[in-house]
């Protein structure tokens, strides 16, 4: 810790792989901060890993504990809105998993408990913050699409071919499937690219027949396992997002990112295969041919170019990014974004979607 720095006493709610590779290195030698307590069902194991000094049983023992001033909510989605509001009653801060709940309606009261409270939560889109999608957003608020016209997004994985039961299939459970599991992260980016979602036209398929019962032997409701959802925007751009996990790609993390992007003025077109590519091409009107735009070392910041996965584990683990950025605003007293107010609007925009495949027609955002 450094010398008179404040010390932020996190607690994680799961114990899951998620926390194991994301939220336990994150916070491993964060100079303000410090996980003192986790919970659940393999917490013992983690905390002797990692040296955490408490682990409980039950989430709701550790947000009761009096050990932490804040928590990490990584548990399954239909544990999110009760955990956060009973940690936000508890007067800590939270950062909660994405998709924030099951329903718009319980993200929206968990956002507005936050503000009631002044406490200092996240929703944490972890694709925002990689230098790919970082220099984008650059390059699209320096103006160099001009007006927008198009975005594109393909988000293609396969960890959803197995038949077997898994709870991110089971709507009692998530909410949704591949809409909230993957493609809440690239509706996030459409939004902070593009600005605001006005409508969805969405078709929410299930391509692949799952186990019919779930761990208890009862039947149970199976969610998408792939996602197209048409986009209309307050501009007046327009948007197509593709997400799939039944969609296998040769690569080590087994997905890729595909991101195009139009405007009156020009192009851009990023890639991230999650091996070694991670590059954006760009054309402004005039221009011959594309060209690649090299990512600039400020967004970079140090982190490894080598691989895409060395990359991933430098922005989250050294750099001022997600839980680390979460627990220092923490310490500095000060809010920060995407919050849980912006992890409800995902959430309304997701419901939207809902809507229309259900009903086959367009849906307002604001009729939800």
């Amino acid at each position: 810790m450094t010398p008179g720095a404040p010390s932020v006493r996190v607690g994680i709610l799961g114990s899951s792989w998620w926390a194991d590779s994301m939220y336990l290195p994150a916070l491993a030698q964060h100079p303000s901060g410090r996980v003192t307590a986790i919970a659940g069902r393999t917490a013992a194991a983690l905390a002797d890993r990692w040296r955490v000094p408490h682990t409980f049983d039950r989430y709701e023992e550790l947000i009761h504990s009096g050990l932490v001033d804040a928590v990490i909510v990584a548990t399954r989605n239909d544990q999110h809105c009760p955990l956060t509001l009973a940690a936000l009653e508890q007067g800590l801060h939270v950062l909660c998993e994405k998709p924030l709940a099951l329903t718009y309606a319980d993200a929206a009261q968990m956002a507005a408990r936050a503000a009631e409270k002044g406490a200092i939560c996240m929703t944490p889109f972890t694709y925002r913050y990689m230098p790919v999608n970082r220099y984008l957003k650059r390059l699209l608020d320096d103006g160099y699409l001009g007006r927008p016209f198009h975005l594109n997004f393909r988000y293609f994985t396969g960890f959803g071919r197995t038949g077997g039961y898994n709870w991110r299939f089971d709507e009692n459970v998530s909410g949704s499937g591949a809409l909230g599991d993957i493609a809440s992260h690239f509706l996030y980016l459409a939004w902070w690219f593009f600005g605001d979602i006005t409508a969805v036209f969405a078709e929410l398929g299930r391509l692949i027949e799952r186990a019919p019962l779930d761990p208890t032997g009862q039947p149970y409701p199976q969610a998408d396992d792939n996602a197209m959802i048409m986009l209309k925007f307050a501009s007046g751009a327009q948007g197509l997002l593709h997400a799939s996990t039944v969609a296998p790609e040769a690569t080590p993390f087994g997905q890729i990112h595909e991101l195009d992007l139009h405007g009156m003025d020009g192009a851009l077109h990023a890639r991230v295969d999650w091996a070694s590519e991670q590059r954006i091409y760009g054309a402004r009107s005039g221009d011959p041919a594309l060209a690649e735009l090299p990512i600039p070392d400020d967004i970079w910041q140090g982190a490894r170019r080598d691989t895409v996965h060395n990359t991933y584990r430098d922005v989250f683990r050294t750099q001022e990014a997600m839980t680390r950025a979460w627990v220092t605003a923490i310490a500095r007293g000060e809010p920060l974004r995407p919050d849980l107010a912006d992890g409800a609007y995902i959430q309304r925009v997701m419901e939207a979607a809902q809507r229309s495949h259900r009903e086959g027609r367009w849906v307002d955002v604001a009729d939800i």
